[in-house]
């Protein structure tokens, strides 16, 4: 879906809420915003950076070092257990093997799955596998986390579990949340909501 004269700004810890319909063009707009698509036309800028102006490696590790990625259903690697799943972004940043699977091991605990740390995701509920997921978004205390429907293939009670606990934990650590939803029982957990029609900004409540 194509995105025509949106302009928007994401503060530090905000969580904003991208809402619309079916084919509005939201994830195109994150994808945009995460720098792994290329607008035809403007520029995303994050702290004095212009996404556009820097080359392929540079925006991949500012998107292993700055950016958290949750997807509906979780995107983990099926051959790695969870505490791998969780620590593979500081060890492809060059953190120690022990360190990162530490590190992973705490965050799976505050998140209510080291119970599941040495299970696959095949293993795992789609509960558990989210929040797994949340975990290895967060691994690398990241300042935006991009939600693409993260709650989408969730029934209401774990959708309610693992919203508090992304916002939590990101409210911990002082990151923002650019979620995208079409549920508005997640969207009413933001600080503010934009409504996305046929690729333009139909509504913003801030």
């Amino acid at each position: 879906m194509a995105l025509a004269d949106v302009s928007l700004s994401l503060l530090e810890g905000e969580i904003l809420a991208i809402l619309g319909p079916s084919g509005s063009g939201k994830s195109t707009l994150l994808l945009c915003l995460a720098g792994i698509l290329h607008p035809d036309e403007g520029e995303v800028w994050f702290r004095d950076r212009s996404l556009s102006s820097l080359p392929d490696a540079a925006r991949s590790s500012l998107r292993r070092r700055e950016f958290g990625f949750v997807f509906q259903l979780g995107q983990l690697l099926p051959e790695l257990t969870a505490v791998e799943n969780v620590a593979l972004p500081l060890l492809l940043d060059g953190v120690g093997g022990r360190e990162a699977r530490s590190c992973a091991r705490a965050l799976l605990d505050e998140l209510g799955v080291l119970d599941v740390a040495d299970k696959r995701p095949g293993e795992m509920s789609a509960g558990q596998s989210q929040r797994v997921a949340v975990a290895r978004a967060l691994v690398g205390e990241p300042a935006v986390v991009f939600a693409d429907e993260p709650t989408g293939a969730l029934d209401s009670r774990n959708a309610g579990q693992v919203m508090d606990l992304l916002v939590g934990a990101a409210h911990a650590r002082g990151a923002a949340i650019l979620l995208v939803t079409h549920d508005g029982d997640v969207a009413s957990r933001a600080d503010r909501r934009i409504l996305l029609r046929d690729g333009r900004i139909a509504g913003d409540d801030g």
